[in-house]
């Protein structure tokens, strides 16, 4: 007969996420996920089956979560460049949060630990032109829309703001100043034509 889960699994992929979100795969060990996700080491296996697993799941409820609010922030305005506005504030937004790690999980993930394991690779690589196509999409629309001219590159605009992105989670502890980053921010989107 199997196994029961006999504790709030949702809530301990929520802990396990934030974990892994805070510091990252390698320097999560099973230790910190079992005291965190308040499991035993059995109920663990027999949940997850490893920490690699794990972190796959946590992936998708990171995505399921703190990317799909984002990228909600995006597409609700009317306006593109309102909502790519949105997209940024909402960033900041999160990494002002003391509750909120100031990295972004599948930033964090760009890492070699991550990379030289090829089921982690194949899914951050993903996961990161998902959210790429998302805004490729959302300048596709304001192109069709009349709000963007139709020489628009939406595919090499939506690459620069990732590639930004990447970059601004990377520096974030380093220039903590908000008005600093807003004002980098505000200068790239103009530079986009955005």
């Amino acid at each position: 007969m199997p196994a029961t889960v006999e504790f709030d699994y949702e809530r301990a992929v929520d802990r396990a996420t934030q974990l892994f979100w805070k510091k990252g795969y390698s320097n999560t060990s099973l230790r910190e996920l079992l005291k965190v996700m308040g499991i035993g080491e059995g109920s663990f296996y027999n949940s997850f089956g490893s920490k690699k697993d794990l972190y796959l799941e946590c992936l998708g409820h990171y995505n399921d979560t703190v990317s799909r609010r984002r990228l909600n922030a995006l597409v609700s305005p009317a306006s593109v460049k309102e909502g790519v506005r949105a997209f940024f504030k909402c960033v900041l937004d999160d990494l002002d949060n003391p509750k909120t790690p100031q990295v972004c999980m599948l930033a964090n993930g760009l890492s070699s630990d991550v990379l030289a394991e090829r089921e982690l690779a194949r899914s951050i690589v993903s996961d990161i032109r998902w959210f790429a196509g998302t805004f490729v999409r959302r300048l596709e629309e304001a192109k069709k829309a009349g709000e963007l001219p139709l020489e628009f590159n939406a595919a090499v605009a939506a690459h620069v703001l990732v590639t930004f992105l990447q970059g601004l989670f990377r520096v974030i502890r380093v220039l903590q100043d908000r008005a600093q980053v807003e004002q980098q921010i505000e200068a790239l989107l103009r530079g986009l034509g955005l």
